[in-house]
């Protein structure tokens, strides 16, 4: 009798994933949107296999879905597919904005933009010219700084945007597959329950992206 291994790699459990439902996960090409609460119906595929627990699953759906190459395909008008690639729901402009904002907030952590502002920043270094040239860049610099005044831009007011009132949930009143909002930082954002175990509830954004939470951070 051989001797499961348990895959506790998050590259691992992808590439397995890859190998079992080739419609759904890919590691290299083309990226498809994934269907909101697909977790759910990974588990209960993968009930009986031993190498592959539901944590590491959800860490591993987490890390898929928050992956810049996955975050570029989440644009409006493309479908999310179910575990066999098969279209099931058309991707909305909350969904693409939400996915927009956390790729481009994604990038800028990691320093993606450096280069492009340094380029902009690099002062022109032109050769040094006579001395006489040089000697006159003194009154140069002060007549330019007659010429030019500083001109101070009028600062836009920000626009308010009116949020609906959240209301809080009771843990009788919340199932796997409800549609709830979760209060992530200032913003609450639209999810579907996944999972319910004990306090922890896991949620799905409609970016497809999972994540771990409490019954007080959950609203309708």
């Amino acid at each position: 009798m051989e001797t499961e291994i348990k895959r506790t790699s998050t590259k691992d459990i992808i590439a397995y994933l890859t190998e079992k439902f080739p419609e759904c996960f890919s590691i290299k090409g083309p990226v498809k949107p994934l269907k909101i609460g697909i977790f759910q119906d990974l588990a209960e595929k993968l009930d009986d296999d031993e190498t592959v627990s539901k944590t590491r699953l959800r860490q591993a759906l987490r890390h898929y879905t928050s992956s810049w190459r996955y975050l570029k395909v989440i644009k409006v008008g493309t479908f999310r597919v179910d575990i066999d690639g098969k279209d099931v729901a058309e991707i909305d402009e909350d969904q693409a904005a939400y996915a927009s904002k956390t790729l481009k907030e994604s990038q800028e952590k990691f320093g993606n933009k450096k280069a492009t502002d340094n380029d902009t920043k690099k002062p022109y270094k032109g050769k040094q010219g006579s001395t006489e040239a040089a000697n006159n860049k003194p009154a140069d610099k002060k007549r330019e700084s007659t010429k030019f005044k500083t001109v101070k831009s009028t600062p836009k007011k920000a626009v308010k945007k009116e949020v609906e009132p959240l209301k809080s949930v009771e843990s009788t009143t919340i199932n796997v597959g409800s549609k709830v909002r979760v209060q992530l930082g200032n913003s609450p954002m639209k999810a579907t329950i996944t999972e319910i175990s004990g306090k922890d509830i896991s949620v799905q954004l409609d970016s497809g992206m999972v994540i771990k939470t409490q019954l007080q951070n959950i609203y309708l």
